[in-house]
């Protein structure tokens, strides 16, 4: 099923249309009513009329976090704040949190992109959904919601945390999709091995899993331990939160909803725009967005675009799995380093659990790497030969992937730290 078969499946000369106009609609709405873009705008020499072609895009100087940051909290607004219903935020851990805001058309707006996403999952007005984001400045939870409601389905606020009432209520409940961060899903899934609560004894079939990246190997053990379909979906809350693109039942990366957002792949040290297929950073400029209408913004997420039709009959480009962030890319001893390697690695071993994090530390002028492990038994710490050579089989897949000689020690059951929200993959000592 399709949620908007206009938008979905037009050609892809009406949908660089259609993104041209509005591109050119936006570019000069934003230079008018937003101080900031008009004086980027002035020092880079152009004007609104310069944007002829979507080529053209690239004249525009890109948007980063700190302008954000620098503008907190309302400087980049577009609209009068008598014309803003919500305001949202990120949690401002390195900072001064990134404030965005929401017209009444906004709200429609990512309503109707999460509502795409549900239906390219398979959700329908019979699915019942329990939310598992965090409720709040966030912008997870509540663009779920918004979409969940506008396709007709149930929606079961539980918000993150408290993770036996979240079991309990799944079986009493019987809600047919969860929704929470993929890291989150894991953790509750062996609370519930814990507790006796088997998958057959529950109504889930879809998994709709963001806020983090996650392997294939991820999905596939989400989708073994809760006996479900899962897809992921991406957004992030400086252009709109979740709504830019998710996954359809044939996992061939994630549609964009293209009518709305304009993605570009840059090479993240040059800036220079990349040819499709080729890997580099996701930059994103939303065409329709009114609160606060960001051009060109730089995610830091590493991804690359495929605008091959799918299976499924849409037509719109797709961005595949995020393989990692320019800012969480370690450099060990001159080799990178995504988390998301060592995940492909682990997931899917013998007598080791899906935790796992990364401690970075520094010996003299080198750079050290450490890998944790968490064993899923803690009797297997008795045997030290079965042991040792579970540790030698892990270090030697690690070696052949990364092309690196990291420590591998592997640690007790529940002994790294698991949380409701975005899992804390890497501990990086080297500053402290």
């Amino acid at each position: 099923m399709i949620w908007n078969t206009e938008a979905e499946t037009m050609s892809r000369k009406d949908i660089k249309a259609l993104q041209l106009a509005k591109l050119r609609e936006t570019v000069s709405r934003v230079y008018h009513c937003v101080p900031f873009y008009r004086k980027r705008f002035d020092e880079a020499g152009i004007i609104p009329d310069d944007i002829k072609t979507l080529e053209d895009l690239q004249k525009i100087p890109f948007t980063v976090k700190d302008d954000l940051r620098d503008n907190y909290p309302y400087g980049l607004f577009g609209v009068p704040m008598k014309d803003i219903v919500r305001i949202h935020a990120s949690s401002g851990t390195t900072g001064k949190p990134t404030v965005v805001g929401y017209t009444k058309n906004d709200i429609e707006m990512w309503s109707e992109c999460v509502a795409r996403l549900i239906t390219m999952a398979g959700g329908t007005a019979e699915d019942i959904a329990q939310i598992s984001f965090g409720y709040g400045l966030f912008t997870g939870a509540f663009g779920l919601h918004y979409g969940m409601e506008k396709v007709g389905a149930a929606v079961i606020p539980m918000s993150a945390g408290n993770t036996e009432k979240q079991l309990m209520i799944m079986q009493d409940f019987k809600p047919t999709i969860l929704i929470s961060t993929p890291s989150y899903a894991l953790y509750m899934s062996e609370v519930a091995q814990e507790l006796g609560i088997k998958k057959e004894a529950l109504s889930l079939r879809i998994g709709m899993f963001g806020a983090e990246g996650h392997t294939e190997e991820m999905r596939k053990e989400l989708e073994k331990r809760w006996g479900i379909v899962a897809t992921e979906n991406y957004g992030l809350s400086e252009v709109t939160g979740p709504g830019v693109a998710g996954e359809c039942t044939y996992h061939t990366g994630m549609h964009i909803n293209e009518d709305y957002f304009i993605v570009e792949i840059i090479d993240p040290e040059t800036g220079e725009v990349l040819p499709d297929g080729e890997t580099g950073e996701v930059v994103i400029t939303p065409i329709q967005k009114e609160g606060i209408p960001l051009l060109r913004y730089r995610t830091k997420d590493i991804s690359r675009i495929d605008t091959e039709k799918c299976e499924c009959g849409r037509t719109t480009a797709r961005l595949h799995k995020i393989q990692g962030r320019t800012d969480d890319m370690l450099i060990i001893k001159g080799v990178n380093v995504f988390p998301s390697q060592v995940e492909s690695v682990l997931l899917g071993m013998e007598q080791i659990s899906p935790q796992y994090q990364l401690v970075v530390s520094k010996k003299g002028f080198t750079d050290d790497l450490e890998v944790k492990v968490e064993l899923q038994d803690i009797e297997l710490l008795e045997n030290f030969s079965e042991l040792e050579a579970l540790r030698k089989k892990i270090h030697h897949k690690l070696q052949t992937v990364l092309g690196l000689d990291a420590k591998v020690s592997l640690v007790g059951p529940k002994s790294i730290e698991r949380t409701s929200g975005k899992a804390k993959r890497v501990l990086d000592l080297r500053n402290l």
